[in-house]
């Protein structure tokens, strides 16, 4: 059986505070005289090369060009990064506000059209340079040539819809041996675009 009586008598010891001892104050006289001395011996040479009699002066000049040479281009480096970080922080205004704004194009007159698609099909589309030909007629793209396969013939009407700008497209792209599908008259053309309007 336990008791649980307290213990009378025994008394836990306080630790002792810690004492901290200071290092000596007193310093080695010997290592202030190497000291004192490297440093004498340091700007003696210093002198001694800067105020030669025979080269000191070319010395100092070429020592000060160099330095200010330092400071001028820490100061281009800086100009650069600040003109930089204008630039960029002016970028990402613009472009913030500019995507805002609704945009109104004007519709492409009709060789800018022609050379857009033409741009875009030979791009994009992989069609090969010189095997057709594209002229525009306000906002409709002719398309003419001879191509091999006819699935390459549907996917080059299909891109040019997609390019802005493009109102209708007349496909007169044809297989080789075949004659090329007629175009329609321009009455014709006329009347669909202002149907469609």
């Amino acid at each position: 059986m336990q008791s649980t009586t307290p213990r009378v008598g025994l008394k836990s010891r306080p630790t002792p505070p810690r004492v901290w001892r200071r290092r000596s104050a007193a310093v080695n006289p010997l290592s202030i005289a190497a000291a004192a001395a490297t440093c004498g011996m340091t700007v003696g040479v210093l002198l001694a090369y800067f105020l030669d009699p025979k080269a000191g002066r070319r010395r100092r000049h070429t020592a000060r060009d160099r330095a200010m040479s330092r400071v001028r281009r820490g100061e281009r480096r800086a100009a650069a990064r600040a003109r930089r970080g204008e630039s960029h922080a002016l970028g990402i205004a613009r472009r913030t506000l500019n995507a805002a704004r609704p945009r109104h194009r004007e519709p492409f007159d009709d060789v800018t059209l022609a050379r857009k698609v033409e741009s875009e099909l030979y791009r994009r589309a992989r069609v090969p340079k010189g095997h057709i030909s594209i002229n525009a007629e306000e906002g409709l793209v002719f398309l003419r040539g001879v191509m091999d396969r006819q699935e390459d013939i549907a996917r080059i009407e299909l891109a040019t819809r997609q390019i802005e700008g493009v109102r209708d497209v007349e496909n007169l792209i044809h297989l080789p041996g075949t004659p090329a599908p007629p175009s329609h008259p321009k009455s014709e053309r006329l009347r669909s675009s202002n149907a469609s309007r």
